[in-house]
C-alpha cells in the first residue's frame, strides 16, 4: 500500500504539467492572465480559435516547424537506431582487434553531455559549410552511444550463441543469421532505442539553436522558444498576444510523441514475448 501511494503521487506529479497545458490551451490571452485558476478551464473554451491562430500566425510557420521536427526526429531517430543495432550487435557477438578499447571509449562517450559537444560540432560543420542546413541537425543525432551500449547489453543475453551457431551450420551467412535469428529477438531493445532516439531528436533544442539561423529550418522547440522570447520582450507581435498560441503550440508538439509511443507499444510487448522464448 505505501508503494501504491508513492506511485500515485508520482503519477500526479508528472501529469500536472500536461494537465496545465490542456487547460490553458483552451484560454484566450486575456484568460491566461485574467486571474482564473491555472488548473481549470475558463468560462470560454477557445481551442478552435487558438488552433486557427496557431497555424495561421506568421504565414503558417508553425506547420513548417512541425514538419522540420518530424524530419529531424525520423531521420535522426531511425538512423541512430540502425547504427546502434549494428554496432551493439557487433560488440556483443564478434571478437575483433581493439574491441575492449573501442567499447571503453564508447562508455566514456556516454558520460559526455551532448550540449558540451555542440560548439565543437558547430566549428567542424562551419569549416565544411554545413551550418544552417538540415544536415547540421541530423548528422550529430545519428551517434547514440547509450543506444549502442543498450543494444550490446541486450544482444549479449537475448541472442544465444547456440542459435547463431545452428544457423551457420544450416548454411546461413552472417547477414542472414542477423536478419532471421537475431533481429526478432532484439525487437524490445530496438523499439526502446528508437523511442529514446526519436524523443531526443524531437526535443533537441540547443543543437538546432546554435546550428540554424533561418527560421524556416527551425524545429518546433526552437520556434516556440523564439515566440516566447518575442512575447517576453514585446508582449505582443503585430497587436496579437503570443502567449495563447505558445501554450497551445507546446501541447500540439507533445501529441506526436504520444502517438509514437502508443503506436510502438504493441511491438514492444510483442518483442518481449518473443525474447522470452527458449
Amino acid at each position: 500500500m505505501p508503494l501504491n501511494i508513492v506511485l500515485a503521487l508520482l503519477m500526479v506529479y508528472f501529469l500536472i504539467p500536461f494537465w496545465w497545458l490542456i487547460v490553458n490551451s483552451s484560454k484566450s490571452s486575456a484568460g491566461l492572465f485574467g486571474g482564473t485558476s491555472a488548473l481549470w478551464f475558463a468560462d470560454d473554451i477557445n481551442y478552435i480559435p487558438n488552433l486557427i491562430d496557431l497555424f495561421t500566425y506568421g504565414g503558417g510557420i508553425y506547420a513548417r516547424w512541425l514538419a522540420n521536427s518530424a524530419l529531424y526526429a525520423i531521420a535522426g531517430g531511425v538512423g541512430a537506431t540502425v547504427l546502434a543495432v549494428l554496432a551493439g550487435y557487433g560488440f556483443a557477438k564478434y571478437s575483433f582487434a581493439g574491441r575492449r578499447l573501442s567499447f571503453a571509449i564508447l562508455l566514456g562517450a556516454v558520460m559526455v553531455p551532448t550540449t558540451a559537444l555542440v560548439i565543437p560540432t558547430f566549428v567542424l560543420f562551419a569549416q565544411v559549410g554545413w551550418t544552417n542546413t538540415i544536415w547540421a541537425v541530423i548528422f550529430p543525432t545519428l551517434l547514440n552511444p547509450f543506444g549502442v551500449y543498450l543494444m550490446n547489453v541486450y544482444a549479449r543475453d537475448a541472442v544465444p550463441d547456440e542459435l547463431l551457431d545452428a544457423a551457420r551450420v544450416d548454411g546461413a551467412g552472417e547477414f542472414r543469421s542477423f536478419l532471421v535469428v537475431a533481429l526478432p529477438l532484439l525487437r524490445p531493445a530496438i523499439v526502446t532505442v528508437l523511442l529514446l532516439s526519436v524523443v531526443a531528436s524531437w526535443n533537441n533544442y540547443f543543437l538546432p539553436l546554435v546550428m540554424l539561423s533561418d527560421n524556416r529550418l527551425f524545429p518546433v522547440t526552437v520556434g516556440i522558444g523564439l515566440w516566447q522570447s518575442t512575447a517576453s520582450t514585446y508582449g505582443a507581435a503585430g497587436g496579437q498576444s503570443l502567449w495563447s498560441i505558445i501554450v497551445l503550440g507546446s501541447l500540439v508538439s507533445v501529441i506526436p510523441l504520444i502517438i509514437a509511443f502508443l503506436g510502438l507499444q504493441k511491438y514492444w510487448r510483442g518483442g518481449l514475448a518473443i525474447g522470452s522464448l527458449k
